[in-house]
């Protein structure tokens, strides 16, 4: 049927250059963005699971720098605790040269000063050895945890250890010979401070009685609460009683006095008699060197004892750098897994995502051939409108 106000063909013809130059123009964002989805209306499917394909591999890549960080700090804490290995060796060193009875009373003290000089580095070493700013070796980091996944709860832990307290040094309130004294816990803007629970006191302690005669031993106070304190003693106050008996004395702590404030009074057994004690080499510490600060090597006896002190020191400086180096080797391992998961994410998240050139390319020459088709054919179309006219003639 001849018609000129109804153009079947030209229709047909508009309407198929019109559906590919669709096809023609998403065939080309792909081509230019390198994405096979580039809307929702692309793939909803493909499109919600790229993204969680996504969230996925930033979790990855992000747990893998946690884990060269933690693996960096566990580095500097295992560095540290080399170096007071080696001075623990030392300090031992000097106390069989201490315990030999060649040396004379002046040289135990030049090596006792080299000694406490060790001694009080490996407290600074764990009052100064820090990553980002905190303390990792005071004790505040036996549950440290490193999230090395890209879900909740996908951590490690790591325990630090508890090489030394990072309060100051304590001070005595009076010197020469009392029957009690005072030790207090000042900053260095001179605050009181409450030492925490753990922190052990270790302070020498020498008798001197009435009849002339000097005992001297070294004694501990462990900083934990007591009972109520009685009416006799302040509040906060722990009264520690001391039989400066031999270097085998120990300190009795009274059940019925407190320590929940700032000061410790230190009293002999007996008030009687005329006896008096002074305290030297005052140390408030914890963990493994604790027991280290309660030591000198002044005489063979002192000498011997801090030998065997040392080697459980030693060992226990020993045991957290291995527990350490195994943590690294642990997040090593765990740092390559990681970074082999996200790989393999990556891949399955192109194989949906990513834009097949090849076929988009294909596809594209296509629809270029199908658009200059169409176009020759909706001219054609257009041109059969003017066979209408032959009739009019």
């Amino acid at each position: 049927m001849a018609t000129i106000n109804t153009n079947m063909p030209a229709s047909i013809a508009a309407n198929s250059l019109t559906r590919n130059e669709r096809s023609m123009t998403a065939t080309m964002e792909r081509l230019s963005t390198g994405l096979r989805i580039n809307s929702a209306k692309d793939d909803a499917a493909g499109l919600a699971i790229t993204s969680r394909m996504s969230s996925q591999v930033r979790g990855l890549d992000q747990a893998v720098r946690n884990a060269n960080d933690a693996i960096s700090m566990i580095q500097v804490a295992e560095g540290a605790m080399k170096e007071v290995t080696n001075m623990f060796q030392r300090m031992r060193e000097l106390a069989v040269q201490a315990i030999s009875d060649s040396n004379t009373s002046n040289d135990r003290v030049a090596l006792n000063n080299e000694y406490k000089q060790l001694s009080e580095e490996v407290q600074r070493i764990a009052e100064n050895t820090q990553w980002n700013g905190q303390n990792i070796l005071d004790g505040a980091r036996t549950n440290t945890v490193f999230q090395v996944g890209a879900n909740a709860s996908q951590t490690i832990a790591v325990n630090f250890g508890d090489l030394a307290t990072n309060n100051l040094s304590p001070t005595v309130s009076a010197t020469g010979n009392q029957d009690s004294i005072d030790i207090t816990f000042t900053d260095a803007a001179g605050t009181a401070f409450q030492p925490a629970a753990g922190d052990v006191l270790s302070y020498k302690v020498t008798e001197t009685k009435a009849d002339g005669t000097v005992t001297t031993h070294f004694a501990t106070v462990a900083m934990d609460t007591y009972a109520a304190a009685t009416a006799d003693v302040a509040a906060g106050t722990l009264v520690v009683e001391t039989t400066a008996t031999g270097a085998a004395a120990t300190e009795v702590s009274k059940a019925s006095y407190t320590h929940s404030g700032t000061k410790v009074t230190i009293a002999k057994v007996s008030s009687t008699g005329g006896d008096k004690i002074s305290i030297s080499d005052v140390v408030l510490s914890r963990g493994t060197h604790a027991p280290v600060a309660a030591t000198d090597i002044t005489t063979r006896d002192f000498a011997s004892t801090a030998l065997g002190i040392l080697d459980t020191a030693v060992q226990g400086v020993n045991d957290r750098r291995a527990n350490l180096g195994a943590s690294m080797s642990r997040l090593e391992f765990a740092s390559d897994n990681l970074q082999n998961v996200s790989q393999n994410t990556k891949a399955a998240r192109s194989r949906v995502l990513d834009a097949d050139y090849a076929s988009e390319t294909t596809e594209l020459a296509r629809t270029q051939i199908i658009q200059q088709a169409g176009t020759a054919m909706l001219s054609q179309a257009n041109q059969l409108q003017q066979s209408v006219l032959a009739l009019l003639k």
